[in-house]
């Protein structure tokens, strides 16, 4: 054999050694299911009106209000007020018309500003049936404190919110239409049937994409581009904008994919997405949102990027080689 060619059959032979040894040690290292972690101080809130700690619900429970708006919060005591005074101007008074029932969940994600004063400030002025504080400790990451609030929820639809505001507040019934569409049935109406039905409708900004390269540094726009094009390769294929923190879930759909994800970082979107377009085909919406870019985004560049692309490799190739796996059963009702 010549020795150029026996020379490339052995480093092929080592190479495909090494890639199977790195998926032996993914696949036996990783948890199939998610473990979520909550401790005793996590299962409770603070009424500040009553002055006493009270059991928060669970999703696996009936519902009990008609929405649940999860707002995930890092040191936001500066941008939080501003996104909390718009969303509770909006369904307070949708209250007042109709008796449309609400809550909103503010879960701090190991704040080390005032986050929680301000938002036990809220809940004391608007009471903790409509304000609820979730104190998480230590941090978990977005997607891990966007989780526990939904696990912790009591509506029939349920909205996870950024707590910046860069979604107008009043969009909400763009998506509340589409979720209308696919569920046929309208939930301030008959909150049971479609608190039991599946339907994911995502905010999206993707129609702002080209004023946005315009305004962006080349380099930004090269991670932008090249972080969608790894998205949609290798995960989420029929939602263009995956990162957009405005999305509407009914409670069925958001207790089977909020039980399922494993990723707990930025890419967390990307797997609650990939999930959702295997259990829910054709029960997914997209929909335009009025969208401003707020100073203050813990986003840190290029390594926030890495981070994501890495994860969503993850992604991929964890659920390509059963490392990570769909409790199915979760969405059989």
């Amino acid at each position: 054999m010549d020795f150029g060619v026996f020379a490339t059959f052995t480093l092929a032979l080592v190479a495909i050694a090494i890639l199977g040894l790195f998926l032996c040690v993914m696949f036996f290292n990783a948890s199939t299911y998610p473990i979520i972690r909550k401790s005793d101080e996590e299962k409770r809130f603070y009424d500040p009106n009553s002055g006493v700690f009270e059991d928060f619900p669970n999703i696996s429970d009936e519902h009990s209000v008609d929405l649940s708006v999860v707002v995930p919060a890092y040191n936001e005591e500066q941008r939080l007020p501003p996104m909390l005074d718009e969303a509770l101007e909006y369904l307070e008074d949708r209250q007042k018309k109709s008796g449309f029932s609400f809550e909103i969940i503010i879960v701090s994600d190991g704040s080390t500003d005032r986050t929680v004063a301000v938002a036990h400030e809220y809940s004391r002025k608007h009471s903790a049936g409509k304000v609820r504080v979730l104190d998480l400790a230590p941090n978990r990451g977005k997607g891990g404190a966007v989780r526990l609030g939904v696990l912790s929820s009591r509506g029939a639809v349920i909205l996870f919110a950024d707590a910046d505001g860069a979604t107008k507040f009043a969009d909400l019934g763009k998506l509340e239409a589409a979720l209308q569409n696919i569920v046929k049935d309208d939930y301030t109406k008959h909150p049971a049937n479609v608190a039991s039905a599946h339907a994911v409708v995502v905010g999206s900004r993707a129609h702002l994409e080209e004023e946005s390269l315009a305004t962006r540094s080349w380099f930004r726009n090269l991670l932008m581009l090249g972080f969608h094009f790894i998205v949609r390769a290798f995960a989420v294929r029929t939602i263009r904008d995956t990162q957009c923190g405005f999305k509407l879930f009914t409670r069925s759909a958001a207790r089977s994919l909020f039980s399922s994800i494993h990723v707990e970082r930025w890419a967390f979107d990307v797997e609650l997405l990939y999930i959702a377009e295997k259990l829910f085909p054709g029960c997914l919406d997209e929909i335009p949102v009025n969208w401003t870019e707020i100073d203050g985004s813990k986003i840190v560049p290029v390594l926030s990027w890495v981070q994501m692309g890495r994860d969503v490799f993850l992604i991929w190739i964890k659920y390509l080689i059963g490392a990570w796996k769909i409790r199915a059963a979760l969405h059989e009702d």
